[in-house]
């Protein structure tokens, strides 16, 4: 399966600029997602990869060939860099069968009808849609026209797949069930996977690694669980997770790999495992709610201000003189509004530089006094 290289790509629509001098190594056999807020220039990423848009500067190549360079006039169309693109809304012929519809674009290649056969049935069997290859779209549930729009997209043997929000119209629970079928066919297929998607939990729960864009830049480019743990900078930190990470405006006071925070009626030390690269006192203290550990006797005290509880965690909000705290407990646990509970910061935290963008300087544990 081949490797994707994007360098110093640019695209510019009149004095907008969709995507600005992004470099970026798809590994091959890869799952990556593009991920960020409408219009960060994750879709206009993928299209101009999959041939459907061209770049204003910049050179593609995939699998060691230039599919399109600027500086040498080389622009490949979609059918000549072997390529199979599933869009959001599936596009299935409403007058033809499932088999029909897998089969047409082979037709089209000019496969014999025994060739044909051999490979539908093969996809039919790995997306679990052989009962229903003789029915209409019309006749099938969102999850089953999407497996076959998968299928139909397989079928000529892509070297690389691209998805452009290919779940968005699928309801909770088949997202999820449809989720762990693509991330199975990523296994069973050995093809390179790009896809696009606004929702955090997909580019985790999936990739290999995700791409996370702003306004048209590149904000971080790593493995899923690295990005949750060590997110370059605020952005990332904060569409990355759900319920969100923490953040604490407050003022530091830096010796080597200590620090002495305080932000508003809290006040602690921060010990980094390497020296703390803060070029101001104003900082940004960034915790996951799930290391905000709640006790009834031991740590800081707080007002509960409101709990959601969901069975396997519950999402407590913490009033802490004013401060709005947000930690997960793990089981079947509740609290009642406006109860007092202690807290204490109990694993990783994150201090960030508001100047120098919100960049990540340092990482540690946070001790309150």
């Amino acid at each position: 399966m081949p490797e994707i290289r994007l360098n110093n790509v640019s695209k510019r629509f009149g004095k907008f600029v969709a995507v600005d001098n992004l470099n970026l190594d798809i590994e091959s056999n890869a799952f990556i997602t593009l991920l960020g807020p409408s219009g960060c220039g994750k879709t206009t990423t993928l299209r101009m990869i999959a041939g459907l848009e061209t770049p204003t500067e910049g050179s593609i190549s995939i699998d060691g060939k230039v599919v399109f360079d600027a500086d040498r006039g080389i622009n490949l169309p979609p059918n000549k860099r072997d390529v199979g693109f599933l869009f959001q809304n599936y596009a299935l012929w409403p007058h033809m069968t499932v088999y029909q519809n897998i089969a047409f674009g082979l037709e089209n290649l000019k496969w014999d009808k025994k060739r044909i056969r051999e490979r539908a049935n093969e996809l039919l069997k790995m997306l679990r849609i052989e009962q229903f290859e003789s029915r209409y779209p019309s006749e099938l549930s969102g999850g089953q026209q999407q497996r076959v729009a998968i299928a139909r997209t397989l079928a000529p043997g892509p070297k690389v797949l691209f998805m452009d929000e290919p779940l968005s119209n699928l309801d909770a629970k088949l997202r999820m069930e449809m989720r762990t079928e693509l991330k199975r066919l990523h296994k069973d297929t050995d093809s390179t996977f790009v896809y696009v998607t606004h929702d955090q939990l997909e580019a985790m729960t999936l990739s290999t690694r995700v791409c996370i864009m702003e306004n048209g830049v590149l904000q971080q480019y790593a493995p899923p669980l690295t990005m949750y743990n060590e997110p370059a900078n605020l952005f990332v930190a904060d569409f990355m997770g759900n319920p969100t990470m923490n953040f604490l405006d407050g003022e530091a006071k830096v010796n080597g790999n200590t620090a002495e925070v305080s932000f508003g009626t809290l006040h602690g030390v921060f010990h980094a495992s390497a020296p703390i690269d803060l070029k101001t006192s104003r900082c940004v203290l960034g915790i996951r709610p799930e290391f905000i550990h709640i006790s009834e006797t031991e740590g800081i005290r707080a007002s509960v201000y409101s709990t959601l509880p969901s069975g396997m965690e519950t999402t407590v909000k913490l009033d802490v003189g004013g401060t709005l705290l947000t930690a997960v407990v793990f089981g079947g646990v509740d609290y009642p509004v406006d109860s007092t509970v202690c807290f204490a910061f109990s694993g990783r935290a994150i201090l960030f530089d508001r100047e120098q963008g919100g960049k990540n300087v340092a990482e540690g544990t946070m001790e309150l006094m």
